[in-house]
């Protein structure tokens, strides 16, 4: 009888240590290392005076009333992600004797069919992805005839400043985008 409990423990035991050896080889590990990166909204304004867009705006000089010069302004979505895009564009004239300067005598050939004016800013009305280019906001400043001699050799500036938001979960339209930069 003690035989046959001792072969009986020992027939219990072996069982349990194939058992054990089993499960072991039933188990395993694994690692998962995920990266996920978030996508980033970055634009970049860009001026021509030529037509085929091969040469960038620079200063110019001498320029009289009743001349048009060709001042293409665009932006570029230079970031990974789809963007809204809106244009802030200032006219600014520094007269060299006293007057006030009239900036309603720099016009600009505005491209309303492509981008919509409200509160001070041009929003453009076509989502803009990654590497495209918008239509330009304007193509040309015209400098009335009728400025007289009190604009001679006066400094006139159009500074074009533009920020973009993210598409993504922000509005159908532009016009319904949140999130837009304090100025």
């Amino acid at each position: 009888m003690k035989r046959k409990l001792l072969i009986l423990s020992v027939l219990a035991i072996c069982i349990a240590t194939l058992a054990a050896g089993t499960l072991a080889y039933f188990t395993s590990e694994g690692k998962a290392h995920n990266v996920i990166t978030t996508g980033g909204v970055k634009i970049a304004v860009q001026e021509w005076a030529d037509e085929d867009k091969q040469t960038p705006f620079e200063n110019l000089e001498g320029i009289m009333p009743g001349m048009t010069v060709t001042k293409i302004a665009e932006i570029k979505n230079t970031g990974a992600s789809d963007a809204w895009v809106r244009v802030k564009v200032e006219k600014s004239i520094k007269l060299k004797g006293e007057g006030t300067p009239d900036t309603g005598l720099v016009e600009l050939a505005l491209n309303t069919a492509d981008w919509t004016e409200k509160d001070g800013y041009y929003y453009y009305t076509k989502a803009l992805k990654p590497g495209e280019v918008t239509a330009p906001v304007f193509t040309s400043v015209t400098f009335n005839a009728t400025m007289g001699n009190e604009y001679q050799n006066a400094t006139a500036t159009v500074n074009v400043s533009a920020q973009a938001v993210q598409i993504a979960n922000n509005g159908a339209t532009v016009m319904d985008a949140k999130g837009w930069p304090n100025s």
